[in-house]
């Protein structure tokens, strides 16, 4: 009975050591050779969500940012914006519509695939020629993609085109597993997407968060982190809260207003940089909508202080401007940055000699929540002008959605970013085609200057073509221009980042600081 007792305590001591010891685990791993280490794991808060896995059938930045760790490139822009070799080690123009792109041997997808020149085949040509594809028009110049062999491939275009490397370098271009793809669907691809990049997927809930976790086999090495997890918080106050308590390593979009709360803090640091992004408000021109009126449209230009909206919303931190292609783009027009053209009292007397009364000024403006201090404001200066502006609020889904459907109203207000650093990527929207149904746009001169520019090889003359359509564009207000914005992120002491002007957010860039 004894001998019993004493085999039933051993046992409950074990049971009990063995709980403790489980307990005390938190986020530690072990490697083959039995020792533990700590998990590294980096929580990074963005106001949207993704639209998708699908990199061909994204359309913003905050998608692009994410996946760019998943999918990667053949080549990409580094932080100075040069290019760089990812799954291409080389490349050269064969004649003046192909370009000869030399693979990296060895590497694969995140289920084992090898990469070949099959996949960039399929990847390309699906691209380019699946119209539905909300990144198709990027790429649709280009015809043909041949397999010269395993690890070489030609990609052939319709005409001379000086974006190639631009295009391939950028959202759109990230290389798919043609295999997989062809064997379980694209909609089993979605559901568990699998790229070669340095992570991979684990986890999407929707609107709350993606969840990647190192790829062990990545061809440059172990990645630095194990767990990579970006939250969707579109509160702003929510994500400083949530960096403040110590939930999040990153948080981009920090209100002004929240700095010097976040800077008196010890361990949290704010982190500026210039951004391709310029916030705008893109006006409708179909018929029967009071902005297709270019008098009203540049009544609404006039009645908004831009300067007014920098200082009181931002900051202080964003460049007024009357042009999207910034300082740093291909094709930018000096002559229209840092400009504005704010004056309440000639937008009132514009309305008036055009004959209009309050009942006929109502517009309708819609914006994700992420804008809507900034929307607000825009909104209440424009109500002094004499119109009446009704808000839209969306979450970010549902602005995504109407915003693929071209399904607003008079108005939305909307940042847009510039991965291609082309003034080809602002003013691709205003193509007759690409314009129907969200601005229907149409200026025969513009068209011909877009359309010329989209081919010509000189870069001196091709340069003054998109300086003359930012001159037309100005006067003739598709868009008015607010302010470029510079990117604002809060960060904790245990990372090391560096923001990039087009904002994506290579996580290996990102560096664990030991405590």
């Amino acid at each position: 009975m004894k001998n019993s007792q004493r085999w039933i305590k051993g046992w409950i001591t074990l049971l009990v050591a063995v709980v403790v010891l489980a307990g005390c685990g938190g986020n530690s791993t072990s490697d083959n050779k039995g020792s533990t280490t700590e998990s590294k794991k980096l929580t990074i808060a963005n106001a949207a969500d993704i639209e998708s896995f699908d990199p061909h059938n994204n359309n913003n930045t905050a998608s692009e940012a994410v996946l760019v760790n998943m999918f990667d490139y053949l080549l990409k822009n580094d932080s100075e914006q040069k290019k760089v070799p990812v799954l291409a080690t080389s490349w050269e123009q064969v004649d003046e519509t192909t370009w000869r792109f030399h693979l990296r041997e060895g590497v694969t997808f995140h289920n084992g695939d090898p990469f070949t020149a099959d996949d960039v085949k399929f990847t390309i040509e699906r691209v380019a020629k699946d119209s539905t594809l909300k990144q198709n028009s990027y790429y649709r110049n280009i015809t043909e993609v041949k397999v010269v062999d395993e690890h070489t491939a030609d990609i052939v275009t319709d005409g001379p085109d000086p974006l190639l490397l631009n295009r391939l370098s950028k959202m759109g271009a990230g290389i798919l597993p043609a295999k997989y793809i062809e064997e379980n669907g694209i909609e089993s691809f979605l559901k568990q997407p699998v790229g070669t990049g340095p992570y991979q997927f684990s986890q999407w809930v929707k609107d709350d968060r993606v969840e990647l976790i190192k790829n062990d086999h990545y061809f440059t090495g172990q990645p630095k982190w194990d767990q990579v997890v970006f939250r969707v918080i579109p509160e702003a106050s929510t994500r400083v809260s949530e960096l403040l308590a110590g939930e999040i390593n990153i948080v981009s979009g920090i209100p002004s207003t929240d700095i010097e709360r976040i800077e008196a803090n010890g361990s949290k640091h704010i982190v500026k940089a210039p951004i391709q992004r310029v916030l705008q408000l893109i006006l409708r021109q179909s018929e029967g909508s009071i902005t297709a009126d270019p008098k009203v449209r540049e009544a609404i230009d006039l009645a908004i202080d831009k300067q007014g909206i920098v200082d009181s919303i931002a900051g202080g931190a964003g460049i007024v401007t009357r042009t999207s292609v910034t300082p740093g783009n291909f094709g930018a027009d000096p002559s229209l940055y840092k400009q504005s053209l704010y004056d309440l009292e000639q937008s009132k007397e514009i309305l008036k000699e055009a004959g209009y009364s309050e009942k006929d000024l109502e517009l309708n403006i819609s914006v994700s929540g992420q804008y809507k201090e900034h929307a607000e404001v825009v909104a209440a200066m424009l109500d002094k002008a004499g119109f009446k502006a009704n808000l839209d609020v969306l979450d970010s889904s549902a602005f995504s959605e109407k915003y693929s459907s071209k399904s607003f109203k008079e108005i939305f207000i909307i940042g847009i970013g510039n991965s291609l650093f082309d003034a080809s990527n602002n003013y691709q929207r205003y193509l007759f085609e690409e314009a129907k149904g969200e601005t229907d746009y149409n200026n025969p001169e513009v068209e011909k200057l877009l359309q010329q520019a989209l081919i010509n090889m000189d870069p001196a003359s091709r340069e003054l073509e998109y300086q003359q359509v930012q001159q037309i564009l100005a006067n003739e207000r598709p868009a008015v221009y607010l302010f470029q914005m510079e990117g604002i992120y809060g960060t904790d002491s245990r990372v090391n980042f560096q923001p990039r002007s087009d904002e994506m957010l290579f996580v290996e860039d990102i560096a664990p600081v030991n405590e």
